[in-house]
């Protein structure tokens, strides 16, 4: 079952986190774990046709989603890999540039430090919520391009 946020422009000016809530309150409540990876965003945020923007290089967009990610920041554990999710979800959090011929381009300092960051806190929410970490962490990191060493999940997947 694939779970969606809207997000209207509203919502989105007025950093009104309530779209998000209103879908991940009841799921915290009857058990997260069940709903890995099927949680999608719908973006309606009207902008003028000339504006070349992606979404994550919309200031007002990117602020909300810098508030979700701090109210919710385990929240990767949901979203739908499959369907681009976490990489739009990054680029939201990391600073970047498009570039035409080879797409995203993460500033590479950036997304190694939101990398660790995610990993130490989906590792430890994991823990509290009995979910096995190590192969979702290493499946995560290779989403973002990272192969990281065995020994890191040993230290931090206790």
């Amino acid at each position: 079952m694939t779970l969606k946020i809207h997000l209207t422009s509203d919502a989105l000016y007025s950093l009104d986190l309530s779209p998000a809530e209103a879908v991940l309150q009841p799921l915290l409540a009857e058990g997260i774990s069940a709903y890995e990876q099927q949680l999608q965003f719908s973006i309606d945020f009207p902008r003028d046709s000339a504006d070349p923007r992606e979404l994550s290089e919309i200031p007002e967009v990117r602020l909300w989603f810098v508030r979700l990610d701090s109210r919710y920041p385990w929240l990767p554990y949901l979203l739908d890999w499959k369907a681009g999710e976490l990489g739009r979800y990054s680029a939201m959090l990391v600073p970047h540039q498009f570039s035409p011929t080879e797409g995203i381009q993460y500033n590479p300092e950036a997304l190694e430090i939101f990398l660790m960051h995610k990993i130490f806190v989906l590792a430890d929410w994991m823990a509290s919520q009995g979910i096995s970490a190590q192969p979702r962490l290493q499946g995560f990191a290779q989403m973002l391009g990272y192969d990281l060493d065995e020994g890191l999940f040993s230290l931090v997947c206790r």
